[in-house]
């Protein structure tokens, strides 16, 4: 079986050379101005286990960001292998960094974390407008 026990959004993240996720900024909403919005980059940091049996396999994962409608406004997929365990359970960090991700509204959108046709997991943003204030 394949879980994802950590899913955030985070300004950075990295994992250190002794396997530690660092995590800086998480953050669940973005303020912005105007619409649409650009956002300079952001992180999408998860962690997916694996039992021993799914550990060999390789796995068709994508992250699909929607809007408030439903609508794909970003898509990245590729494969995942975990490798070889004994322990009975792998783990795996991931960090997907959008640099440039632009929001056409206000709502809430989705990070939609999905492997093997499944969706494992989704981080929501809310993206909430803010009038500039009258001169």
């Amino acid at each position: 079986m394949i879980r994802v026990p950590l899913h955030v959004l985070a300004d950075s993240a990295n994992v250190s050379r002794e396997g530690k996720l660092n995590l800086l900024g998480i953050f669940e909403n973005i303020h912005a101005i105007g619409f649409p919005a650009t956002h300079t980059a952001l992180a999408l940091v998860f962690s997916i286990e694996a039992d021993t049996g799914d550990a060999t396999r390789e796995h068709d994962m994508v992250i699909d960001v929607v809007d408030s409608d439903g609508k794909s406004i970003a898509n990245i997929s590729g494969k995942l292998k975990f490798g070889q365990t004994t322990s009975g359970k792998v783990r795996s960090n991931q960090i997907i960094y959008f640099n440039g991700i632009q929001f056409g509204k206000p709502g809430t959108y989705e990070f939609k974390i999905i492997i093997n046709g499944e969706e494992r997991a989704f981080v929501p943003l809310e993206l909430i407008e803010h009038k500039q204030p009258k001169q």
